[in-house]
């Protein structure tokens, strides 16, 4: 399979396990010997899975599942010396592809100006699982893996330059993709030198090398520029929208009124006779056309004969009726102490509901997928954030073995959540089998907005106690939402996985805070609308809940809402950490003093192992708000690249804002109502506050995600400092005033 699309697809670019010796030679395949690099085209030094550890920040919101090991890591240096990293995690915008080019070049001592990136593609070797981009895990997941791939290739190529150069390898140093001797650098050799006058096999060292101390890096901890800046600025990258194959033509297919409908009875109509259709391609449930156009394959698609059956004719406010919580029951995810003892036992108790809407990713580019099926095998380009998963789910829509089949991630124009789906692949894979073409299926953003799964809308329902110092001594949080995890396309029989684990993972937040008696609770409320993940996952509604529901605590108890927070702070290291950016961000922020006619809300939030603290800085005039300034800060541990760390949090609090203030999905007769963002506004520029990033490493804490763990604290800020302007508790997004 080594048909290539006919555009360049690469960029330019001016608790972890140790790998032992064994553990090396096992997953490298190749037993006791060597891998022998030939002296044709490129010059491969290796060709290594990296096994990767469990995703510990993964764990804290997913308790019960076990992540299994990670996919391939590829490095090839050519003998002009350009290294060439092909990464395992989609690049969607967030800069992980110059994350780990900076984690790669530290410890092998590359020349950063002869570095380029691809994607890898699944025959290099993606597992089912964590072939995923997902849940801001890619940097924990890959930092120790890789950095000791680097370190154990550094010294295989240190190691065979003292033999060819005749000298001691202790006498040795590397730097740029050079080894050179220490008393005389002027004599030295190129990686690219080395592997060219390579002959034999690769011996691997016995254990893995020590890595590079922190305070000795040169490239982690360093802003970067980004290794795909070049190919984006002038217009080179490849998104799944921009891939071609000669001979290439355009899907298009038929949808249904309602969610669930099947498609009972078909035919061709007069599709097949209209202006550049190629075919008309009809199957069980499925009715599609191929066109010369993707405009003209539109247009044919009313020109079919359908009949729809069944679905659902759910409104709103069936929505909203069925997303109540159940007084009772629910499945149990965190208690602490004798919560129902002292709720039974004392009448003072308080509560609050928070609610959020369902919502859209709106990602600027929809899915999208080019497919070529033929006899030697199938090639899929797309822009997806789970490749494996891709190349399975098409194998299987076209009946062959998923090892024929073989996925090219492209740049992805945003992700989300929405896509780690599999549609339009699958799609294009069906019309390409029938049809012996490539097919290329873009969605159009009126199928995007109705037919992707959004977020899930979610109910919070908080109780808690005071003492008589008021201090809180009993809090229960119980979660009622829509799926995250089981409404995800890529997850096979969701039912019997949610029987088997009860809650959902992906819906789940802890509550972190010392409160002697605690209890969480969850209720799954299963719609018959597609949900799914969505950015952060659980996080930003159970956040929103509690959040707000401390600073109600605070001013009901006459407490300043920073003081009540660092009042019941866990008396541990993640309490430490929590500490630390709570008083961080209130020094930025100069807490106790906000401008004159403004009001400042304060949230604490987490996920994983990334804590986040906001400060957020509004007027109020009449019923409009505005968000002048925010403060934010953020313990992620060891921040790889500032620039892009930066940029994240940036981007996070936009799209948390975004949902603040404008956001939300509703349903009309077993349909989303907008299909498109005419009826779907965003966030603009006019309503982007100032944004203060505060990282904090307050410990030798390993390395969190960035993603993700933002979002949550985005609302309840907002919401806090609106309650202290307004008098008003606004407890459903988007927040309104009245």
């Amino acid at each position: 399979m080594s048909e290539q699309p006919n555009t360049e697809t690469n960029n330019e670019s001016n608790e972890q396990r140790s790998m032992s010796r064994r553990r090396f030679l096992k997953i490298l395949g190749i037993g006791t010997g060597g891998l022998a690099i030939g002296a044709v085209a490129a010059f491969p030094i290796i060709r290594r899975e990296a096994q990767l550890a469990i995703n510990s920040s993964f764990s804290s919101f997913a308790p019960a599942a076990d992540m299994p090991e990670s996919p391939f890591v590829w490095i090839q240096i050519d003998p002009d010396n350009t290294a060439h990293l092909h990464m395992p995690k989609s690049e969607m915008g967030q800069g992980i592809h110059t994350t780990i080019a900076q984690i790669a070049a530290e410890d092998l001592e590359l020349d950063w100006e002869a570095i380029q990136t691809y994607h890898a593609d699944t025959d290099i070797g993606f597992t089912q699982f964590t072939s995923f981009t997902f849940g801001s895990s890619s940097t924990i997941s890959l930092y120790q893996p890789v950095r000791e791939i680097a370190a154990t290739m550094k010294q295989m190529l240190v190691t065979e330059a003292a033999t060819q150069m005749n000298v001691d390898s202790d006498a040795l140093n590397a730097q740029n993709s050079r080894v050179f001797l220490k008393s005389d650098t002027s004599r030295g050799m190129t990686y690219g030198e080395i592997i060219a006058s390579h002959q034999g096999e690769w011996v691997l060292p016995d254990t893995t090398p020590t890595l590079k101390p922190n305070n000795d890096f040169n490239f982690i901890g360093k802003p970067m520029q980004r290794v795909d800046f070049k190919a984006k600025v002038t217009g080179r990258a490849i998104y799944g929208f921009d891939a071609r194959l000669d001979g290439m033509r355009y899907g298009a297919v038929a949808r249904p009124p309602r969610y669930g409908a099947e498609l009972i009875r078909v035919s061709a109509g007069d599709a097949e006779n209209q202006a550049g259709v190629v075919a008309v391609v009809i199957r069980d449930g499925f009715a599609g056309i191929v066109a010369e156009s993707r405009s003209q394959a539109h247009a044919a698609l009313a020109h079919l004969d359908l009949e729809w059956d069944g679905g659902t004719t759910w409104s709103q406010d069936d929505v909203d009726t069925f997303m109540s919580i159940p007084d009772e029951n629910g499945t149990l995810v965190q208690r602490v102490g004798q919560l129902d003892a002292i709720l039974r036992d004392n009448q003072s108790i308080i509560e609050a509901e928070y609610s959020v809407p369902m919502a859209s990713h709106a990602h600027l580019e929809p899915q999208s997928a080019l497919v070529h099926v033929q006899d030697e095998g199938t090639i899929v380009y797309c822009s997806t954030q789970a490749p494996t998963t891709t190349r399975n789910f098409v194998a299987r829509a076209i009946d062959v073995d998923s090892n024929t089949v073989n996925v090219f991630p492209t740049y992805l124009g945003g992700g989300f959540g929405r896509k780690l789906g599999t549609n339009a692949s699958v799609e294009a894979a069906i019309l390409s089998q029938a049809t012996g073409l490539p097919v290329h299926v873009g969605w159009t953003r009126e199928e995007e907005m109705r037919y992707g799964y959004h977020r899930p809308p979610s109910k919070n329902h908080v109780r808690a106690v005071l003492d008589d110092n008021q201090q809180i001594i009993a809090l229960e949080h119980t979660i009622a939402s829509g799926d995250i995890m089981y409404g995800s396309p890529n997850v096979p029989n969701p039912d019997l996985l949610a029987a088997i684990l009860g809650a959902d993972p992906l819906a789940l937040t802890s509550v972190e805070y010392g409160i002697p008696n605690l209890q969480v609770r969850y209720h799954r409320k299963a719609l018959p609308i597609p949900t799914g993940s969505w950015r952060g996952l659980g996080t930003m509604p159970n956040t929103f809940a509690v959040e707000s529901f401390i600073d109600e605590l605070a001013h009901q108890a006459d407490i300043d809402p920073l003081q009540m927070r660092l009042n019941h702070l866990p008396d541990n290291e993640f309490g430490q950490r929590m500490r630390a950016v709570l008083e961080t961000v209130a020094d930025a922020s100069d807490w106790q003093s906000p401008p004159a006619n403004h009001t400042y809300g304060l949230a604490l939030g987490h996920l994983g192992q990334t804590i986040v603290a906001l400060v957020a800085d509004i007027s109020v005039t009449d019923t409009r708000y505005t968000v002048h300034r925010v403060w934010c800060a953020v313990d992620a541990g060891l921040i790889v690249n500032p620039d892009g760390a930066r940029a994240q949090v940036e981007g996070t609090i936009v799209m948390g804002l975004s949902s603040v203030r404008y956001e939300a999905l509703t349903v009309q007769d077993g349909m989303i109502t907008a299909n498109n963002f005419g009826q779907y506004p965003l966030i603009t520029m006019r309503d982007i506050p100032e944004i203060n990033t505060l990282f904090v490493q307050s410990s030798d804490v390993p390395i969190g995600g960035l993603g993700e763990p933002v979002i949550g604290v985005v609302p309840p800020a907002i919401a806090n400092a609106l309650f202290t302007a307004t008098g008003q508790r606004l407890r459903q997004l988007p927040l309104r005033l009245a």
